[in-house]
């Protein structure tokens, strides 16, 4: 559930200058006015580059995951962070979404800000100030429930020091990790003396056992699987080792492996927390997601960045309005697809791609039989979505050409 009053209120918020892309033309108007005109995306005063989701693929996507999770009978929690969108949120939750996981403290607030009734943090919460305001909340909403990680006894100390008083105990998950990885405990005998210290404590309890297998696996090699394989069977291990409750929970599962911890779990009441699948991409995700790799049907990339060609200065070399402000580049430069030309016809990339990103601007080697003329426009498919939301406050959502929604984002 997220609070519907604070989803409306989003669409009361002005278009100025803060937000990139949109019309200029559209300042002083709200966002729901602007979305409820449906403007054209490339002569409605958009300005390039932009980018846009698709809302079939977004619709495709959240009902694939939601089927999948069904038919395997695990829950889904899916990490905020890749989105930070708390409209997005509001869909994940009316099709079933367990709950919302997020990764910090200012991305707790943001879904609380928002109604979200129960979040998983998937992450030590040890700030003493943020402990009392997570104390606040749960005395001022009865249906607030908080899951958060610890791997440490000192750790436990400082939360239950820090939230002493507090009307209502936070949810603990015993985090595992791996040799040489991020958080999480290192051995049965550090788990122990987590669980204790946990149930020694008033103000916590003890929830279940979690991890991350995306930290060990690589690829979908027969190596990183087998690697994945065995970290999630410990996993489960030190749950049954445990004394947890009746009701404790086994969670990991991004948006690459998830299959495996389906099938490792399987018998346990699993919470996945994967979070890119609601946008896919093309390029990391596309390569190591499960659904299309392993069993259908795939996911789809929701998202799309259009740029505008805007120097032709050699054959065979275009350049667009396109830089690492704008797109993600970790995880592999985005795929150029389709040349939309002046005349609003359109014609496939083919051959082409991007070979460098510069702050402002793409390098865009076009193939043999690839047209892009100054002044058209490049759909690009980015690669690795959780770094290409932060760079938009404001992403329109399309129907076809046709500006249907607007997402805010809270980076």
């Amino acid at each position: 559930m997220v609070d519907a009053d604070a989803l409306r209120r989003l669409g009361d918020e002005r278009i100025d200058w803060r937000f990139k892309g949109m019309p200029a033309d559209a300042d002083g108007m709200t966002v729901a006015e602007l979305a409820a005109e449906r403007r054209n995306l490339f002569d409605g005063g958009f300005h390039p580059p932009l980018v846009v989701l698709d809302a079939g693929a977004l619709e495709h996507n959240l009902t694939t995951m939601r089927d999948w999770c069904e038919r395997h009978g695990v829950l889904l929690a899916p990490h905020g962070k890749t989105t930070m969108a708390p409209q997005l949120y509001a869909r994940q939750l009316e099709l079933g979404a367990w709950g919302i996981s997020v990764a910090n403290f200012a991305q707790l607030r943001v879904a609380r800000a928002f109604g979200v009734r129960r979040v998983l943090v998937a992450n030590e919460l040890l700030d003493p100030a943020g402990l009392v305001w997570v104390a606040g909340e749960l005395a001022r909403d009865p249906e607030f429930h908080l899951l958060c990680f610890a791997d440490s006894v000192r750790g436990v100390e400082l939360m239950a020091a820090a939230l002493r008083g507090s009307v209502r105990p936070v949810d603990i998950l015993v985090e595992l990790g791996a040799s040489g990885g991020r958080a999480g405990v290192r051995d049965v005998a550090t788990a122990e003396a987590v669980a204790a210290a946990v149930g020694a404590a008033p103000e916590l309890r003890l929830a279940g056992v979690a991890g991350y297998e995306g930290a060990v696996g690589h690829g979908t090699t027969p190596e990183s699987l087998a690697t994945v394989d065995r970290y999630l069977r410990d996993l489960r291990a030190l749950a049954e080792r445990l004394d947890l409750p009746g009701d404790a929970i086994l969670s990991a599962g991004g948006s690459a492996f998830f299959d495996q911890v389906a099938d490792v779990f399987d018998g346990t009441r699993t919470v996945l927390r994967s979070g890119a699948y609601i946008t896919h991409d093309d390029g990391f995700y596309r390569d190591v997601s499960p659904l299309g790799r392993t069993e259908g049907p795939s996911f789809v990339s929701a998202l799309h960045a259009w740029a505008q060609v805007t120097s032709h200065p050699e054959p065979g070399l275009a350049l667009l309005t396109l830089g690492r402000r704008d797109v993600s580049f970790d995880q592999g430069l985005p795929e150029p697809h389709t040349v939309r030309h002046a005349d609003g016809t359109r014609s496939p990339a083919t051959d082409s791609r991007l070979t460098e990103l510069n702050d402002q601007h793409a390098f865009l080697k076009l193939g043999p039989d690839t047209k892009a003329e100054v002044g058209d426009w490049v759909d690009c498919g980015p690669s690795h979505p959780c770094t290409v939301f932060d760079k938009w406050q404001l992403l329109p959502v399309v129907d076809g050409e046709t500006v249907v929604d607007l997402i805010r984002t809270w980076f």
